[in-house]
């Protein structure tokens, strides 16, 4: 549907924007300036005349159906279809979800919220259309937490997500869907987001794998923006095989994606030789500051479960009676990183995710016109809808940037690089680092209560955030089972190092059955 053109603004809405920003104009200024706008307006139209510029979709499909509860009893899907990808592909017959902040031409998408209810995409994110071209079917979206911002409740518009392993728990957020499919037997692949640990989150929480790729080495074009130096898109599967397959189709520079500029053609390999190559000879660190949390009071994290540190500590050992060399390192700056990544995400998510409809300004990526046209309506008429810790977000944010001009998400953008460098020195002694995924067991959905602060709380993103700051690859991978609650063991490796990564993950899901130990 063609826009309608701009209009100018009346003598009321610009006097109001005049006062807001401080200009000090009078009537008569207002009314001038005013009416030099009408000549910009003729530009903008032009701008309307020369049409937009869109990935094309190369697949046919039909808009599929929501599922009936019958056929969805954990919650982990939003919606079903059927895409079939390319005849032939090396993950031809590989049935596969897509996490539903991801575009998906011609299937609806709500983000989890009454906000964006009705909008379809028209483009297919890179991710998808990569998948597709490897030869998969992506058979639906799956559900994410409202706006995908989970709090402590983890609700989407149509309710919480179940844990497959135990219904009673949370499957995890914000990828909570993805995880519980793959869990459930639904699909062996589906795409997560990760901005803080929503990948490994769920992963570890339903007992799959899950991967956050290094920063920009799977294209982000295409999926819905919360923070454009956080952001991630990556696998969750059911062994760390399916993982290395997936990635391998998914990797690689996308000219529409700028934050991969300057990326090296060769990232694009073959990670399946990841395979079978055990960790002989690998060094592998753990990380002290990953165990034993005390309660964050400044950010409402829990404090570590003692089971948790002790199975993931087994787990360790575990690689090295398989050859690993096992030490253990410190990094004091690891908990300052979580607080790192919530500063730059509350101002960053309040510009680029809320205030900018989710294009932002500043970057030459592609801009998609229909979900920023959509995501702008449903703000502007239903932010009312939005769930409880988006709109805390939302005030804090502001706050932060009326009271101090954005002087924190600076600052914190900055102390990036310190932080990166720290983990580098690491990694340039070890091979990968490995800690807890979520240093707390699966909390049961009905001890959430009402609250505000329990409706908000951020629960376990004490181990993962950081590396969304930095940019290094993490992988979570299942190692125990604590009265029928999965436990994740992460393992971060080098900028680029994820075949690495996804090599050590490979040995430790052989070392022994997880869901015995």
């Amino acid at each position: 549907m063609a826009a309608l053109p701009p209009r100018l603004p009346t003598l009321a809405e610009l006097g109001e924007i005049a006062e807001r920003y401080g200009l000090g104009l009078g009537a008569q200024e207002v009314a001038e300036y005013r009416g030099l706008m009408a000549g910009p307006m003729q530009l903008y139209r032009r701008i309307d005349e020369l049409g937009d510029e869109r990935p094309a979709t190369r697949y046919p499909r039909t808009p599929g159906h929501r599922p009936a509860a019958a056929d969805n009893p954990f919650n982990a899907w939003y919606w079903r279809c059927a895409i079939e990808g390319a005849p032939d592909g090396p993950l031809r017959g590989c049935k596969v979800g897509v996490k539903d902040t991801i575009c998906v031409a011609g299937v609806p998408m709500m983000n989890g919220t009454r906000v964006l209810e009705g909008y379809v995409p028209d483009v297919d994110a890179t991710v998808v259309t990569r998948l597709l071209d490897a030869g998969a079917t992506i058979v639906g979206k799956t559900t994410t937490p409202e706006f995908t911002i989970a709090g402590g409740r983890h609700e989407s518009a149509y309710g919480p997500v179940l844990n497959p392993r135990r219904p009673s728990h949370s499957a995890g957020a914000s990828s909570s869907g993805s995880g519980a499919a793959v869990a459930a037997g639904d699909v062996p692949m589906a795409l997560g987001g990760d901005q803080g640990g929503s990948i490994r989150y769920p992963a570890s929480w339903c007992g799959i794998v899950g991967l956050k790729p290094t920063f920009g080495l799977v294209p982000y074009t295409g999926c819905m923006p919360i923070e454009l130096t956080l952001d991630h898109v990556g696998p969750m599967t059911d062994t760390v095989e399916s993982a290395a397959r997936m990635l391998t189709a998914l990797a690689g520079p996308d000219p529409l994606d700028p934050r991969q500029r300057g990326l090296a053609p060769d990232v694009a390999r073959d990670y399946r030789r990841a395979i079978g190559k055990g960790v002989l000879g690998l060094r592998v660190a753990a990380l002290a500051e990953g165990f034993g949390h005390r309660a964050w009071g400044d950010l409402g994290l829990p404090a570590s479960a003692e089971v948790v540190d002790r199975k993931v500590r087994e787990a360790i050992r575990r690689l090295a009676e398989s050859g690993a060399e096992v030490a253990e390192v410190s990094l004091p700056m690891h908990c300052d990183g979580t607080r790192i990544a919530i500063a730059i995400l509350i101002e960053g998510m309040l510009e680029m995710l809320l205030k900018g409809a989710g294009t932002g300004t500043n970057w030459e990526g592609y801009y998609d016109l229909g979900l920023q046209e959509a995501l702008g309506r449903g703000l502007a008429t239903r932010a009312h809808d939005l769930p409880a810790n988006a709109k805390y977000l939302m005030l804090l944010g502001e706050h932060m940037r009326r009271a101090y001009g954005g002087r924190y998400y600076a600052k914190a953008q900055n102390l990036r690089r310190r932080l990166r460098a720290a983990y580098d020195a690491l990694l340039a002694e070890h091979d990968v680092l490995v800690m807890p995924s979520v240093p707390i067991l699966p909390f049961e959905l009905a001890a959430i209560g009402d609250s505000l602060g329990e409706r908000i709380a951020l629960s376990a993103l004490g181990n993962q955030c950081q590396f969304n700051v930095t940019g290094h690859p993490a992988l979570s991978v299942p190692c125990a089972m604590v009265d029928g609650l999965p436990v994740g063991l992460q393992i971060v490796g080098r900028h680029f190092g994820d075949l690495v990564v996804l090599r050590v993950g490979d040995a430790l899901e052989k070392t022994v059955d997880w869901q015995a130990v």
